[in-house]
């Protein structure tokens, strides 16, 4: 087996890892006050390329695989998991638009999108079907002029900012059979947004309730085939817990370098406090615990790519285990800043504040432990 990266994904990793530092860090604790990402950045990554990651060549896109995306995600997130992340979304809405969607709606939203010229939302979670997305109300009533919406999405990233949102609805009987997904454009008459909801982490990205009260959709805005919406979002999800995974060790790996710095300038009892065996080993703990993480969502990322019949098992097990290590590394490397790590301008408090939500979204851990499970068992036969 071979684990060393390719000098094309080097590449990748530099490049995004280049462009985090110059474009994003600096201003990461400004764009958190202000609760928004500007957006002329989004314009920025288009260019690169990076605002269609896994999106076909044929259709526009990078045509990356799913190991090249998480170095991506990983290298950016080393300047902030925050706008990172969001990335992460827009670029799930786009791969199933690529995959899915039809011409029309390739040409009327996905084109801007990959150029990053308008921000894609991703909508399935609502205030009573989280965990259990399967049980969503959101009911899109098909009729002479399109779908009629009405119902509540939750937690959306994005809402009020995008130019469009993905959203998982109910067309036929209840169960995921009865789920289909439609492309709603921002400013269509109907829609509207919650009040901005105060976050503990991701506070750069505007997080709000999506409401549908009788808002119609031309019949040209659905993607694919009705009923096969949640297989959609599922096998977006796949990619989408590899991103979250990449975030979590991304900003892991920054509080950890940080960290290394701090303690060889940090002086207590006349020498630097990168000299004392007790907390050599606690380095040495957070380096095996990133390094572990990081061959573990590398492999599962491979299977992803490869097309492997365990790869959605993979998929959820390197997202519990990554996105728990990268938060029990980001905690750590708090504690050793001691009373500074607490300080927003050491800019740990805000890795560990942004990386803990890892372990709910795209399916909380417990879900991934419950996919683990019920895998193993099928397997077992």
């Amino acid at each position: 087996m071979d684990f060393a990266l390719t000098e094309e994904q080097v590449a990748i990793f530099d490049m995004a890892y280049a462009f985090g530092q110059e474009h994003i860090a600096p201003f990461a604790a400004e764009w958190e006050a202000q609760g928004t990402i500007p957006r002329e950045l989004w314009l920025k990554v288009g260019e690169l390329g990076l605002g269609g990651l896994y999106v076909s060549e044929e259709a526009g896109g990078a045509g990356l695989g799913r190991l090249d995306a998480t170095l991506v995600f990983e290298a950016l997130s080393m300047a902030c998991p925050s706008v990172a992340s969001f990335l992460s979304i827009h670029n799930m809405c786009a791969a199933m638009l690529d995959r899915f969607a039809s011409d029309d709606i390739k040409a009327r939203i996905l084109a801007p999108a990959i150029a990053m010229e308008t921000v894609l939302s991703y909508c399935l979670t609502e205030p009573g079907a989280g965990s259990d997305a399967a049980a969503l109300k959101t009911r899109a009533e098909k009729t002479n002029e399109g779908y009629r919406l009405n119902g509540t999405k939750a937690f959306i990233s994005g809402g009020g900012y995008s130019d469009a949102y993905v959203v998982m609805v109910r067309t036929g009987a209840e169960g995921a059979k009865g789920i289909s997904t439609v492309v709603v454009e921002h400013g269509t008459a109907g829609l509207s947004y919650g009040g901005l909801e105060s976050k503990m982490g991701w506070r750069s990205q505007p997080t709000r309730q999506v409401q549908f009260d009788d808002c119609l959709v031309p019949h040209d805005n659905l993607v694919g085939t009705e009923g096969d919406g949640f297989k959609y979002a599922m096998i977006g999800l796949d990619g989408g817990r590899l991103n979250i995974s990449a975030c979590s060790l991304g900003g892991a790996q920054q509080a950890l370098n940080q960290t290394l710095t701090y303690m060889g300038e940090r002086k207590a009892f006349g020498k630097t406090i990168d000299q004392f065996q007790a907390l050599q080993f606690r380095l040495a703990d957070l380096e095996i615990e990133l390094q572990a993480a990081r061959i573990f969502l590398r492999q599962a990322a491979w299977k992803l790519d490869q097309k492997a019949p365990d790869a959605t098992k993979f998929c959820a097990m390197a997202k519990k285990f990554v996105t728990e290590a990268g938060s029990m590394v980001a905690d750590q490397c708090l504690q050793l800043h001691g009373g500074y790590g607490y300080l927003s301008d050491y800019g740990i408090e805000k890795i560990v504040r942004d990386l803990r939500v890892h372990q709910i979204l795209e399916g909380t851990n417990e879900i991934m432990r419950m996919i683990t499970a019920r895998t193993l068992l099928a397997e077992r036969g």
